[in-house]
């Protein structure tokens, strides 16, 4: 039987967060407080923060409590009938135990202030030609999937399809609660291992596909420069009828210190195709400040969960054994077809768990 404690580290956490909330609730009642609307409302918000914390905690050391009483049953007890019940009552305590530990360990971390945000989402075919293609169209359907699963909306921005059901590069927007928050963890490398369409020896394949997963970023967050960019417009190519193709709609945006480039010509507008790369533009350019700054965490923690490091083998769909493994985590699941419909809700939440313990231990040390 594991023991009925609770991780010295969470339980200093939760002693100062129960005594700030104390004084919290203290100041909120004086009379200086009460006559500060200013103080009031950031006092307001510290306990609005707090209240999950302290509510969960105590919750959390009441079970820690009770399954500490049905272990000294278990232990004291001769009568085989109330041992029985007692072990059976401190299983299901533990089980408490541990999803109560998880959701504290979550209400502990400061929030992420992008979580809320809509992602941009960029798919790109890598090593592989034609069958790169395919695996990169697998993923797009995947995440929307994933999207319809949660309820959220997924916006086209832009395609550059390859061969018949394959594709080039996507670049979508995702928006709902919480998005960029579950998906932020899916940038990297994803590698698919199967037999192509093609393949008339049965010989097992190795292609790959980059993915991109960008908080969409506000005119707030950063200032661009209009003579920075060189913006260019042309004929668009492809499918979208004969409006699109016959037109000068198509936007292509260089921001010249970065060298980034961003094109779009999903729309019949010029003025439309030059807003939408402007966002992707903005996106990207966040992104960057972003991998920098968590780069950096990830020296110092030595962790690559959460850096937005794509140039890392993420993740491997092993098709011949039906296994998918996320190799920053060591997570390996059986259930390849599920995961292609949709069904990431295992994978991600692993990958928010060691974020958070990596984010947790950041803070102490």
């Amino acid at each position: 039987m594991k023991s009925s404690t609770l991780d010295p580290r969470i339980d200093d956490r939760l002693s100062d967060a129960e005594r700030r909330f104390e004084g919290v609730e203290e100041a909120l009642s004086s009379p200086d407080v009460l006559g500060d609307p200013d103080k009031l409302r950031s006092l307001g918000q510290e306990r609005a923060q707090l209240e999950p914390i302290v509510s969960v905690g105590r919750e959390l050391r009441q079970v820690l409590e009770e399954r500490k009483g049905a272990l000294e049953l278990l232990e004291g007890s001769e009568d085989p009938e109330m041992k029985a019940l007692a072990e059976e009552e401190a299983n299901a305590l533990h089980a408490r135990i541990e999803t109560l530990t998880a959701k504290v360990k979550e209400l502990l971390i400061p929030p992420d202030p992008l979580a809320d945000r809509p992602a941009v989402v960029e798919v790109r075919a890598g090593t592989g030609g034609d069958e790169a293609g395919l695996f990169a169209a697998d993923l797009m359907r995947m995440y929307r999937s994933y999207a319809e699963r949660q309820g959220w909306k997924v916006d086209l921005m832009s395609v550059s399809e390859g061969i018949p059901g394959s594709i080039k590069e996507a670049i979508f927007t995702i928006r709902g609660r919480g998005v960029y928050g579950r998906l932020r963890y899916e940038s990297g490398v994803h590698r698919v291992q199967r037999v192509p369409a093609t393949e008339s020896s049965g010989r097992i394949h190795t292609s790959a596909a980059t993915v991109a997963v960008l908080p969409e970023a506000e005119e707030v967050d950063l200032e661009i420069d209009p003579n920075d960019l060189r913006i260019d417009v042309f004929r668009s190519s492809g499918p979208g009828g004969q409006s699109v193709n016959t037109t000068d709609s198509a936007v292509r945006i260089t921001h010249i210190p970065s060298g980034l480039v961003v094109s779009c010509q999903d729309e019949k507008s010029q003025h439309k195709n030059k807003a939408k790369a402007l966002k992707v533009l903005r996106s990207r350019l966040l992104d960057h400040m972003i991998a920098e700054s968590e780069a950096k965490r990830a020296r110092e923690r030595k962790t690559q969960v959460g850096t937005g490091d794509r140039s890392a083998k993420i993740r491997t769909y092993n098709f011949p054994q039906s296994r998918v493994t996320d190799h920053r985590i060591g997570l390996t699941v059986h259930t390849l077809p599920d995961v292609l419909d949709g069904d990431l809700e295992e994978i991600i939440s692993a990958l928010r768990l060691a974020d958070q313990e990596e984010r947790m231990g950041a803070e102490e040390s």
